[in-house]
């Protein structure tokens, strides 16, 4: 990891020199704007509106509008003569309970490494914070910008919380909190009932972006030529017309293994496609005991393993590889490599 910014945790008379890294990384595929007939990729080019000239990096400034439409032009050297307190140091306001901080004015984490010769303090403040179960509420200016913050510990380490203003969180002011809703007493123990059989233990490594990895698979199928064969659309749930008799129907799902949202597991997710399949074996529908029958003799006949769809596009070896090199490649140039 590579630092983005350098200061010092302002601690009352105490100064612990520190470096700020980023905690967190997307990992969504990325992808360019190309060509669709060759897969050129398309430039954009920044213009002037006034005469449609193209204007050089070095000449671009900040504009700020006016009611009246007029614009006041900012230059860097505008930016650098601003007060910031904080440029180059995190200021401790106080310790306050983490559990009073709403999570909605959580925006982006941070690691703080301790520099050269600032280990000692680094630890003593870590160590003090941690069993002094709050966190510190801090002031820190990143991009000319300052912000709020929590300063916590995670696995030994200080972690920057950088925070929203109280007036950048909106209000919710939607119409139904001013109706007065009924809600039995039958319903509201039902729903504890369901949450009850769902409670569970936070591990996020069990969920995973099942939307990525289709995503790749796609483009390693593309890589190596191979129809993309479409998966199978999966059961959906609409509308409950009662509300007791859904949620009594997904305290049983759950219970018996099965997500409240539909199936699970082998046996579940074929469910579908076996019938999918005879519908499809079964032709049009007509009337008539005649019609049935030859229906269910046609779906026998066509039933099996040899007739049955493929689920997923086939992979080659080097198609499905699971490597890091491997996927970085593909998002990176699926179309090159295709074209």
């Amino acid at each position: 990891m590579r630092s983005i910014w350098k200061g010092a945790i302002s601690f009352g008379l105490v100064s612990v020199p520190v470096k700020l890294y980023s905690a967190t990384e997307e990992r969504d595929v990325a992808f360019h704007q190309v060509r669709r007939s060759d897969g050129s990729r398309i430039r954009y080019k920044r213009v002037a509106a006034a005469d449609g000239e193209e204007v050089p990096y070095s000449e671009i400034a900040k504009g700020y509008e006016l009611p009246d439409g007029e614009t006041v032009v900012l230059t860097d050297e505008d930016f650098a003569n601003l007060p910031l307190s904080t440029s180059r140091a995190i200021d401790v306001l106080g310790f306050v309970p983490l559990e009073q901080v709403d999570p909605i004015y959580f925006a982006k984490s941070y690691y703080l490494e301790p520099d050269k010769h600032g280990s000692k303090p680094y630890v003593l403040l870590r160590d003090a914070l941690e069993s002094s179960g709050r966190v510190a509420l801090v002031k820190i200016a990143l991009r000319q910008r300052e912000q709020l913050a929590t300063l916590r510990v995670r696995g030994g380490v200080f972690v920057l919380e950088t925070m929203l203003w109280p007036d950048e969180v909106r209000v919710p002011d939607f119409p139904f909190l001013e109706d007065e809703i009924q809600v039995r007493e039958q319903e509201l123990d039902m729903a504890r009932s369901l949450i009850d059989t769902l409670a569970d233990d936070f591990d996020p490594t069990r969920f995973g972006d099942q939307y990525r990895e289709a995503l790749l698979q796609v483009i390693d199928a593309k890589i190596a030529g191979q129809e993309v064969v479409a998966p199978p659309v999966e059961e959906k749930v609409g509308p409950a017309g009662d509300l007791m008799a859904a949620l009594r129907a997904s305290i049983e799902a759950v219970r018996s293994g099965r997500p409240a949202g539909g199936a699970a597991g082998p046996e579940a997710e074929a469910e579908p496609e076996r019938a999918a399949e005879a519908a499809e074996a079964a032709g049009p529908a007509t009337v008539g005991g005649k019609a049935k029958a030859t229906g269910r003799k046609t779906a026998a006949k066509s039933a099996g393993p040899k007739n049955a769809p493929p689920k997923t596009a086939p992979r080659t070896a080097a198609a499905g590889s699971k490597s890091t090199a491997a996927k970085s490649t593909a998002a990176k140039s699926p179309t090159r490599r295709s074209a």
